[in-house]
């Protein structure tokens, strides 16, 4: 006696080269949105994780991951430009609850309240939003030190004066104790154009290759009903 077990799966040439062609058409687009924010300040390239039952599922077996490595530092002239050297997100709360992002490019209100440039407040280490008890006439007289102390000069007494710490987080929402910030900088995107494009090849080259497969099989078929109606 003798037992055999196993999983079988059919599936027709067509079913296959569509589902070839929307798991393809997924990395292309993600390719594209990551050279679309070569440019953006803060971006984080972004990049697919393959299910390995991507060949059953389709792109609905896809799913996405955010690359956390620093980006291009780029120097400012603005004193409220911080940048990020080692791994994290700044806080900020808005209309929509609280939000991370690695773009630093901060103003100051007229209350000394310090706002991202959509007008979200920065909130401290604490949780709280940042405001300077200190408004200086010259924004150069704030300083910002590589954990994030933010001191404003006190001009009556000639001092400096700690205002707040900047809450700076892990992913996931943990305090990053030494983020070392860079006042005065920008932080691009950790995208590589060369990269992106090379990494675009292979799934145009296997888009094409399912089209094709799609084309030669949807061929076959229309000839095959016509073939069958000429006969009834």
């Amino acid at each position: 006696m003798q037992f055999e077990t196993g999983i079988q799966y059919l599936d027709s040439g067509l079913k296959s080269a569509l589902r070839g062609m929307r798991i393809e058409s997924t990395y292309v687009g993600l390719t594209s949105e990551n050279v679309m924010g070569f440019d953006k300040v803060g971006y984080q390239r972004k990049e697919i994780v393959n299910s390995s039952f991507a060949q059953f599922m389709g792109a609905d077996a896809l799913s996405t991951v955010v690359d956390d490595k620093v980006g291009r530092l780029v120097a400012t002239s603005h004193p409220l430009d911080f940048a990020l050297a080692q791994k994290g997100y700044f806080q900020i709360k808005g209309s929509e609850g609280i939000k991370m992002t690695r773009d630093g490019r901060f103003k100051l209100d007229k209350e000394g309240n310090l706002l991202s440039l959509d007008g979200e407040k920065v909130l401290s280490n604490v949780g709280t939003p940042i405001k300077l008890s200190i408004i200086p006439e010259n924004i150069k007289d704030i300083k910002v030190n590589a954990d994030g102390v933010i001191t404003v000069l006190d001009s009556a007494n000639n001092k400096m004066v700690k205002v707040a710490t900047l809450g700076v987080v892990n992913a996931d929402g943990l305090l990053v104790m030494h983020p070392e910030v860079k006042q005065g900088y920008n932080e691009h995107s950790n995208v590589s154009l060369q990269d992106e494009f090379m990494g675009m090849m292979g799934p145009l080259r296997n888009y094409d290759a399912n089209r094709q497969m799609f084309m030669i099989e949807n061929s076959v078929l229309s000839k095959t009903i016509s073939q069958l109606g000429a006969t009834s």
